[in-house]
């Protein structure tokens, strides 16, 4: 049995929620077509602490590790940020543990609170199986937690890496969008979303595969994120992620390029490691 087929039955058990996940094989055919696959997923890992509030990193290794996801997207991740993560580099640390690459986007970059301490930074990742060819921190809007009297304007901690996935580029992004009730500030986020990916399908000249990872704060039906889907295809992973205790909207989402990359599967974890549950989604990369 393989690896992959013993992780789906794991997490079918757990209580995985949505359509059953069928491991890929190495290749997948598609008439004369063929197509690569890849296991992404997407998780906001609230700064290390469950639903319960506690501190617990070795709790979401577990859960992260029985993902088996290729590529993993992650949002509120601490690097020397304080106590509350006992001024730990959780990027680092959840990469070496899963045995993966790591590209980290902080939103907010502080100094220390000590003279020789490391900058106290908060933002997104991605872990990668694959090799990460390149990486960048592109500015989005944003209205600043930090500040006191904060405006909307551009801000880090929109990530991108090009992977390099058997033989393929691939373009992944890992974002977190404002959470307030009053979607501006969502609008002109999602603006600079397409702005940005559609200046790499311009970059290149054939169509580019692109993968956008994150926790988005609006349903799927929300106006300000339905530009979103003008380009990119909403993988629908069957079942609600927030609050993960028992959860009662989506708002974390896998969603891929329309012509370049379509999805065999998606489904939530039912896990209580943080206050948000993840998605994992088995996708076909065209060549």
């Amino acid at each position: 049995m393989s690896l992959r087929r013993r992780t789906v039955e794991v997490l079918l058990a757990a209580g995985l929620l949505g359509t059953t996940l069928v491991p890929p094989a190495t290749a997948a055919g598609h008439g004369q077509e063929r197509l690569v696959p890849l296991r992404v997923a997407t998780y906001n890992i609230h700064a290390g602490a469950g639903m319960d509030n506690v501190f617990d990193l070795d709790r979401q290794v577990a859960e992260l590790r029985s993902l088996d996801a290729d590529v993993i997207g992650l949002q509120e991740v601490d690097v020397h940020w304080d106590t509350r993560s006992q001024w730990r580099d959780l990027a680092g640390e959840l990469a070496g543990r899963l045995g993966m690459r790591v590209s980290f986007a902080p939103i907010y970059s502080l100094d220390p609170t000590t003279p020789g301490a490391p900058r106290r930074e908060f933002g997104v990742a991605v872990l990668s199986r694959y090799k990460i060819v390149s990486a960048e921190n592109h500015d989005i809007t944003r209205l600043s937690t930090q500040d006191p009297n904060p405006t909307p304007a551009p801000a880090p901690g929109f990530g991108e890496v090009v992977l390099r996935v058997k033989g393929l580029p691939v373009h992944v992004y890992a974002t977190h969008l404002d959470y307030r009730g009053d979607p501006s500030v969502r609008i002109a986020q999602v603006a600079d979303t397409r702005r940005i990916m559609a200046e790499d399908q311009k970059s290149e000249r054939r169509p580019v595969r692109q993968i956008l990872l994150g926790d988005f704060n609006a349903a799927p039906t929300a106006p300000e994120l339905a530009p979103l889907w003008e380009n990119l295809t909403d993988i629908e992973p069957g079942g609600p992620t927030f609050p993960a205790l028992n959860p009662v909207q989506r708002i974390d989402y896998v969603a891929v390029s329309k012509d370049t990359v379509r999805a065999r599967d998606a489904a939530v974890a039912e896990t209580l490691a943080s206050d948000h549950r993840p998605v994992v989604a088995d996708l076909l990369l065209r060549r």
